[in-house]
């Protein structure tokens, strides 16, 4: 498992940043930037701790498919932490096997500092070796596709 960093500079208050990326007041924020890991990406379930929640998407047959994470860590407006947990097949909810267990205890983590009604958002994420390359290309454009959807 290998832990990425990625940090992007948005002008605007945390406030701001932090309920578009969750899709706090209206879920096509997060869609929007999370398009760029899939272009179904949505979530299902509420973004409190301890929470079950769902990262899906469609594949290009229509399955279902997505990471099933839980909520461990929520401080609004300044972290949250997500710690996988399995994945979602068609209608299947997968938490055992070799695949899960590569990403078993793996976290996501993001960070909104604001300065001055700037906000520095860090995330960093923890991934299996065969997916490193995926999130070191993606992240970068689903980052810069919130920036400049909270910067209009």
């Amino acid at each position: 498992m290998e832990r990425l960093q990625f940090k992007i500079e948005i002008n605007a208050p945390a406030r701001k940043v932090y309920r578009a990326m969750l899709g706090l007041d209206d879920k096509a924020t997060y869609e929007h930037w999370a398009s760029a890991f899939g272009p179904s990406s949505t979530y299902e379930g509420e973004w409190h701790t301890s929470n079950k929640i769902y990262f899906v998407g469609t594949d290009e047959n229509g399955r279902r498919g997505g990471m099933i994470s839980k909520v461990a860590v929520h401080v609004p407006e300044e972290f949250v932490s997500l710690q996988n947990v399995g994945f979602i097949d068609g209608d299947n909810e997968i938490t055992t096997g070799p695949e899960v267990e590569a990403w078993l205890d793996g976290h996501e983590n993001y960070r909104f500092v604001e300065e001055s009604g700037r906000t520095t958002l860090m995330v960093e994420v923890e991934v299996p070796d065969d997916h490193v390359r995926f999130f070191k290309d993606t992240y970068p454009v689903g980052l810069d596709r919130l920036k400049r959807l909270v910067e209009k």
